[in-house]
């Protein structure tokens, strides 16, 4: 049964899929399938052929895991250069898209809101404004070859939003939101970024995908203008055995 939908699946989605997007597809149409088997092999303990075709599932399901995830090199996130107009300005992409690309994999983000709320304390303190000033808050998804590999949220003073349609709705337009700060008079000179580790959230397992006992990276990131003030700050929440950080930093004398 298993051989039989795997063949159909693969007959009617043409390859231009991703690898990973493409396999997951087959578990994902043939849910209904997958979840009878799954329920004959619990109600029917005597079903052999039912236990036979979980079984069978289950190998599916490890081979899957082992062959696109466990096997596959985890995804580069770099330090300085991300941020570097002349990447932004070769290849028109945002920092993410640029170093998911840079890698051969399929880069994707969604903006999931935009609001106006209190910055929290930790970020009003970055940002050099008094706890609970309002900000704009943008709150993305970021994707690799269809997979979720981490959320971002960006804060950003109204007093650099201002009232650009292209920063304080989901409508950003061309290129990244970097360059829609510079279209504003803000350049990124300098960044700084805390690193730390912990458990994901019930949320963030979630909308992360994040398999048991697997930790988060979370990177409090903040963009400083070349007059050394503080534009924005972004708190991204990334799936640590997906990612690896590759900073090359310029030692002082």
């Amino acid at each position: 049964m298993l051989t039989e939908l795997v063949t159909e699946e693969a007959d009617v989605h043409p390859v231009d899929h991703s690898p990973l997007t493409a396999a997951m597809q087959v578990l994902d149409t043939n849910r209904p399938q997958v979840a009878e088997i799954a329920r004959l092999s619990w109600s029917a303990p005597g079903d052999h052929q039912a236990r036979a075709e979980a079984a069978q599932w289950a190998r599916f399901a490890s081979w899957l895991y082992d062959t696109f995830v466990r096997n596959r090199p985890a995804l580069r996130r770099l330090g300085a250069q991300r941020y570097s107009r002349r990447m932004r300005e070769e290849t028109g992409a945002s920092p993410f898209r640029m170093e998911v690309s840079q890698q051969g994999r399929t880069p994707h983000a969604e903006c999931r809101s935009v609001s106006q709320q209190p910055a929290p304390p930790d970020i009003a303190r970055r940002l050099m404004i008094e706890p609970l000033t309002v900000v704009v808050c943008r709150e993305n998804r970021y994707y690799a070859d269809g997979e979720p590999v981490q959320n971002g949220t960006t804060y950003i003073p109204i007093g650099v939003a201002g009232t650009d349609s292209h920063v304080t709705t989901k409508a950003l337009g061309r290129a990244s939101l970097y360059s829609r700060f510079e279209e504003l008079g803000y350049d990124v000179a300098r960044v700084r970024e805390q690193v730390s580790t912990r458990l994901p959230t019930p949320d963030e397992s979630a909308s992360l995908k994040i398999p048991p006992g697997v930790p988060v990276l979370e990177i409090l990131h903040t963009s400083y203008d070349d007059l050394g003030r503080p534009f924005e700050v972004t708190r991204f929440t990334i799936r640590a055995d997906l990612t690896v950080l590759d900073y090359e930093l310029t030692v002082d004398d």
